[in-house]
């Protein structure tokens, strides 16, 4: 594994975010310091927050609930530090789901392969993204131009988000005891385009989307096999055995370490669902991102010190730091670009989130993801 640079970006340090602040005073905040938001709304009650800046979905929330099921950075909590926050110039990560791009040797290290500098490209993050209203309602559209290290090149790009509903997965099924289970959903369609002469260029990019959610939960990662997971960096030592394990059909990461670690999963190994399961005082969360997976695609972000070992299409990290607390769930789609064939690609994912007593959401976790979901001792 690798360490990541001492220039690793930082924020203020935060402390666990109050699942209790409501919707609107997340929006206000927003507001009064510059950053509207958007709301998209689904027929069974489910709202989706969406911030432009930055192209996220930074909140999601149940029918008649105000509590969030994504990560949301603790500055937002109030005017003061928000926009002290804003006004600084780290990285402004918000929190939320986020659309990122791959290579992240090409994208994130301008010096590579030292790996002394790691950077967002604020034309990527948070880019300019404007908000276009649509037939359906409204879409989120950046075009960008971005720096790639190890060719020195400039591609121009365009990329488009936009939202539709997602119905409970589980709706149609009999026998199954949820009760009291709060449930929301989305669709998220994500679109990536090469530009002009970028066109031509000898090099692939591909798209890559992340959620981050409350630190401290299990990943639970069904899969063809076995998998091995690879190591990407780690800080404070190494994963603990106990705490990443692999059986013949399910990958689990207990995500509570100090520090911040990073794994990768290959595409050959994945099925197209993967769950987050975590406590919220006396009940029980789990969120599951539902997207695909074709390892026929070039999937091009690679260990950075093994740059011509491709096929990575899953990634999950663990962050208890100076960037805050949570745990991130990542996915890749395969590169457009030189080779590929294809100029121009499109993704669509759904998350499903479910929040309940133990034994309903147990009942969920065995109808989507596996058959053992509860994490063992210790």
């Amino acid at each position: 594994s690798s360490s990541p640079p001492s220039s690793w970006p930082t924020a203020t340090r935060s402390q666990k975010p109050d699942p209790r602040l409501p919707m609107k005073n997340l929006v206000s905040v927003l507001r009064r310091v510059g950053k509207p938001t958007q709301v998209h709304r689904t027929a069974d009650g489910t709202r989706v927050l969406v911030l432009p800046y930055g192209g996220r979905v930074l909140g999601l929330f149940a029918a008649g609930s105000d509590e969030n099921f994504y990560w949301t950075h603790t500055a937002l909590n109030s005017v003061a530090t928000a926009r002290a926050f804003y006004a600084g110039n780290q990285w402004h990560n918000s929190g939320g789901d986020r659309t990122w791009l791959a290579p992240e040797a090409d994208l994130f290290f301008p010096n590579f392969p030292s790996l002394d500098t790691y950077v967002q490209q604020r034309a990527l993050d948070p880019g300019r993204y404007r908000v276009v209203d649509t037939r359906e309602g409204f879409e989120l559209v950046s075009r960008l131009t971005v720096s790639l290290s190890r060719s020195g090149r400039r591609l121009n790009l365009k990329t488009t988000k936009s939202f539709a509903s997602a119905p409970n997965p589980l709706r149609h099924e009999r026998g199954l005891r949820l009760e009291g289970v709060e449930y929301a959903g989305y669709t998220q369609r994500t679109s990536l385009e090469l530009l002009g002469a970028s066109r031509r260029a000898r090099d692939r990019v591909g798209l890559w989307n992340l959620i981050q959610m409350p630190h401290g939960g299990d990943l639970l990662m069904p899969t063809f096999g076995r998998a091995q997971p690879r190591h990407v960096f780690s800080t404070v030592g190494a994963i603990p055995a106990e705490d990443l394990i692999s059986t013949d059909h399910l990958l689990r990461y207990r995500m509570r370490q100090q520090g911040e670690h990073k794994i990768s999963v290959r595409a050959v190994s994945v099925c197209n669902r993967i769950g987050y399961l975590h406590p919220t005082g006396n009940r029980w969360a789990l969120i599951i991102r539902n997207f695909v997976v074709n390892p026929s695609g070039e999937y091009v972000d690679v260990p950075w010190t093994e740059t011509d070992y491709f096929g990575f299409a899953v990634q999950a990290c663990n962050v208890n730091s100076q960037l805050g607390a949570f745990s991130e769930l990542e996915y890749h789609v395969p590169a457009i670009g030189h080779g590929t064939g294809r100029m121009r690609c499109e993704d669509e994912a759904q998350v499903w989130a479910f929040r309940g007593n133990r034994a309903a959401i147990g009942h969920v976790a065995t109808s989507l993801l596996t058959p053992t979901p509860w994490p063992g001792s210790p």
